[in-house]
């Protein structure tokens, strides 16, 4: 049988100048808008906002730990909507806490950022991505949200929402069925992160002023994005995620949920940087990390590095790179802001 590679067309319009391109040369902050705006509208955040709803906490359980109170609590992040939280407070002693926002990427779930074994295979997550206990240990509270259509948050088994297609990819239906209504899972995402930081008012001994967040993989596109919406976080600490779409999802099979329609029509994730500019941003990737490959990581950061020295804030940027592969190394990143 003869094939035809009729992924041909999709590679070269891969190729293509995005309309929202960044040009060093034209208004900076006129150009800024344009991407919020249509960042806003591509993600679909302006329909799940018109399903907003308010933010109630629902704390299930207080655990003392070891140095830390572990919280696990719950809110919906729009009407129908739950979310599920842990939230670790050191016990040091401080009036006010730090907060780093932990995503896990396609883990088992949340439970990993708090160094929990419940599914054969956590021992890899538990290995490199106890986020939340990394942060305690480094002077940070810590939140950790499970992501929409991973870990507990997963679709339920039932008709053929456990099809065997979505096998490594549990958040499929999820995603597939956000398009159907209209919206992205990766909004949804980023719209629960958002609801996420809100929710965090309901403890007295947290700075609301001192917010980062962190992710590996799916996780780390999740920061990244989510540092593109919301101005609250500081500092995003995007790991094995911040790539060109020409070298990465678009040259590669990746879960559903990195998929935003049109998106590259319209900017690459550098451009997307400028939403996130002045503040601060860490990208890290794997020098031989086979998905998100580093020179396409370096292209981006080129861009970003541009952008950045528009805003005024060049020094607020930088390219953390190991010589690992798509793995989240928590010394070479909790080296660079460890706060003890």
């Amino acid at each position: 049988m003869k094939f035809i590679n009729n992924d041909l067309i999709h590679d070269n319009l891969l190729k293509r100048e995005p309309i929202l391109k960044f040009d060093e040369n034209a208004d900076f902050d006129a150009w800024r808008a344009q991407v919020r705006e249509k960042y806003t509208q591509l993600l679909c955040l302006d329909e799940i906002a018109k399903n907003a709803c308010e933010i109630k906490v629902e704390i299930e359980e207080e655990v003392k730990q070891d140095g830390y109170t572990r919280y696990r609590y719950t809110f919906e992040s729009e009407h129908g909507c739950t979310v599920p939280c842990y939230l670790l407070i050191p016990d040091t002693g401080k009036e006010k806490y730090p907060v780093l926002v932990c995503l896990q990427g396609h883990t088992a779930g949340f439970h990993i950022s708090i160094g929990q074994y419940k599914f054969e295979g956590d021992e890899r997550g538990l290995e490199t991505s106890t986020f939340a206990l990394d942060a305690v240990k480094n002077g940070y509270a810590a939140l950790c949200v499970e992501q929409r259509g991973m870990g507990e948050r997963q679709p339920l088994a039932t008709k053929n929402r456990g099809h065997k297609d979505g096998e490594g990819c549990p958040c499929l239906f999820t995603a597939m069925t956000a398009l159907l209504s209209g919206r992205t899972l990766i909004g949804e995402r980023v719209w629960d992160v958002s609801k996420a930081i809100d929710s965090l008012s309901a403890f007295d001994c947290l700075d609301l002023d001192d917010i980062s967040c962190v992710g590996n993989s799916g996780g780390g596109t999740a920061t990244y994005y989510s540092a593109c919406f919301d101005e609250r976080i500081k500092l995003a600490i995007p790991s094995c995620a911040v790539c060109t779409y020409r070298d990465s999802i678009g040259d590669m099979w990746h879960c559903t949920c990195n998929y935003i329609p049109k998106m590259a029509q319209y900017f690459d994730m550098g451009e997307l940087a400028a939403l996130i500019a002045p503040r601060k941003l860490m990208i890290v990737n794997g020098k031989i990390d086979p998905i998100f490959p580093i020179e396409g990581t370096r292209e981006v950061y080129s861009v970003i590095e541009k952008i950045y020295k528009k805003a005024g804030a060049e020094g607020n940027c930088r390219l953390l790179e190991h010589e690992r592969e798509h793995f989240f190394d928590k010394a070479l990143i909790f080296g660079k802001i460890s706060r003890n």
